[in-house]
């Protein structure tokens, strides 16, 4: 029954990926006390027992799925990270560079006193710091040594029985300290997320807005309606007349709709408004709390009151919006009816009141009727409008040029260096996601979509790592013993241990940039999901990007200086 339920995932692999993804993700959800593996270990603790049924997982699938994680992550952070670069970058830097030598240090010495040859000693480095990258590169310098061909062949040999063995805990390994025992070594998970927490309200990258069952319980604009019963209106006024009352007693509100002897309609600037009529007025809360003492009794008639608006972001561009106050904005026509709700200036909230004014590249979300909103998104810039679509012309060109970035490589001395195409993919997401935000017209992901590049996205390739990984490992235990799997979680866990103390104590960083810096010094991309899924936020991303392109440049040279001085 087992072999023959085997012999169907072995013909049907796809069948196996979805089973590690589905059991993977089960067992993720299980709780002991406050203890719960994740997602991303439960997926690829399952890839690893399926694996051993010698599933075989050709084809590009894992790097599809990589490519469009490390997308949807730049993408999500790139204004974020970009921003940041003007902060913490250059220490994020200095932190990788430091880690890069904590890493060549502890292998070296653990090469050293174990006696292990070169070729050991490349897959020790390369599974145990999990840089794949080296593997190629390493072998390439073992071939430039000079070796007599009978040991370069049994060196070329051992280096992926040797990945094999160390890279599962390496992996595995850094997923658990970061996502399950960093947060508490860092103050504990409530703290941290605290902390976390104060820093996306400074980067307004929080994930509340996100969330489809969060509401805000401050509503910025209001739309109110009001039967006409004040002395004001004894006589009839036009609705020109009732907004400049209004305003002169400090109230800055439109007169959005108007219902007279039951013919309900948007009122011109000439019509009349009689005692005993009813009109929707919109502006801003701070405005509308004062309405009813000039207006009259507030009602709740949903017949005056449903009618559609539109809620659009737009980026201030145009000359004439910008330097221009509030109060003078309303004495345009293009603005009559239309609400600021909000107003961002790198990505930082503005105070709104009549004396603000905007600058080129501020964001706005503007409130009103559509045709309203129409003839002021045109006057101020391009509409950023809400969209369950995806634009995947964007997606698939911006992954297409990163990862035709990321195969270029550069020389320093006789080594090639490049990103990859992964790294490129990842600069991809942080570039097309700044640009997106400086020009919200094109290049829109909602964020459920973003939410199953990145989860989907991420297991899909741990699946895969995993039930490849399965045969080679226990075979490599077999052949090079268990001491090199001991060896190779020691040369993990220092350096990440080191890492935590570095970036908390030294460096200062907030709690998530460190758990990221951690991620992105080790180059693994599993340790960076974990720690976002432990934390509830994508902070991390932040410090994972700038370390990860350092520590894929600085590993790749260690490690080649650890196989000429070994």
């Amino acid at each position: 029954m087992l072999e023959s339920f085997a012999e169907i995932l072995r013909e049907y692999p796809t069948l196996a990926l979805f089973l590690t993804i589905g059991l993977g993700f089960l067992i993720g959800k299980i709780r002991i006390g406050n203890f719960s593996l994740g997602s991303v270990t439960s997926v690829l603790l399952v890839g690893v027992v399926i694996g051993q049924l010698n599933i075989p997982m050709s084809g590009p699938i894992k790097m599809v799925f990589f490519m469009m994680f490390l997308f949807s992550i730049g993408y999500s952070v790139g204004p974020d990270f970009f921003r940041s670069l003007r902060g913490g970058g250059l220490k994020q830097a200095l932190f990788a560079l430091v880690m890069g030598s904590m890493c060549f240090g502890v292998t070296w010495l653990i090469s050293y006193f174990m006696g292990y040859s070169k070729g050991e000693t490349i897959g020790l480095f390369s599974g145990s710091q999990t840089c794949s990258a080296l593997l190629g590169v390493g072998t390439e310098a073992l071939g430039r040594l000079g070796l007599p061909k009978e040991t370069l062949d049994r060196e070329l040999n051992i280096i992926p029985v040797c990945y094999a063995v160390t890279y599962i805990f390496g992996t595995l390994g850094t997923v658990i300290i970061l996502g399950n025992i960093a947060p508490r070594l860092l103050g504990g998970i409530e703290k941290v997320k605290a902390a976390t927490l104060e820093l996306e309200k400074k980067l307004n990258s929080g994930d509340h807005s996100k969330d489809p069952a969060y509401v805000n319980a401050m509503e910025r604009v209001y739309y109110r309606a009001y039967r006409v019963d004040s002395d004001f209106f004894n006589l009839p006024k036009t609705v020109r007349e009732t907004e400049r009352y209004l305003r002169q007693r400090g109230l800055e509100v439109y007169i959005d709709r108007l219902s007279h002897n039951d013919e309900i309609k948007a009122p011109r600037h000439d019509d009349l408004i009689y005692a005993g009529d009813e009109v929707v007025v919109c502006g801003r809360s701070e405005f509308m709390v004062q309405a009813t003492g000039y207006i009259g009794q507030e009602l709740a008639d949903p017949q005056i009151l449903s009618y559609p608006l539109d809620r659009v972001g737009v980026l201030v561009k145009k000359d004439d919006f910008i330097g221009t106050r509030i109060s003078d904005l309303r004495k345009k026509k293009y603005m009559h009816g239309v609400v600021i709700r909000d107003a961002y200036r790198n990505g930082a909230p503005l105070d709104i009141n009549l004396d603000t004014s905007f600058e080129k590249g501020d964001k706005l979300t503007v409130v009103g009727r559509p045709v309203q909103v129409r003839k002021a998104t045109s006057n101020i810039g391009p509409e950023d409008r809400p969209s369950v679509q995806s634009d995947l012309m964007f997606v698939g060109l911006a992954i297409f040029i990163g990862g035709l970035f990321g195969t270029m490589s550069i020389y320093i001395g006789s080594i090639p260096v490049s990103f990859g195409t992964s790294g490129g993919a990842l600069i991809a997401g942080l570039v097309f996601g700044w640009l997106r935000s400086k020009r919200p017209t094109y290049g829109h992901i909602p964020q459920g979509a973003l939410w199953l590049m990145n989860n989907l996205g991420l297991n899909v390739f741990i699946a895969v790592v995993g039930i490849e990984a399965a045969p080679s490992f226990v075979a490599g235990i077999k052949a090079v013993g268990p001491m090199l799997f001991v060896a190779g979680a020691i040369g993990t866990m220092i350096p990440i241990f080191f890492g935590l103390w570095l970036g908390h104590k030294v460096f200062k960083f907030n709690p998530a940039i460190t758990l990221g810096c951690c991620a992105g010094t080790r180059t693994c991309t599993a340790a960076l999901g974990a720690a976002q899924n432990a934390i509830g936020s994508t902070v991390p991303a932040i410090g994972y990007a700038v370390t990860y392109a350092v520590s894929n440049i600085l590993l790749v040279i260690w490690g080649l200086v650890t196989v000429l001085t070994v």
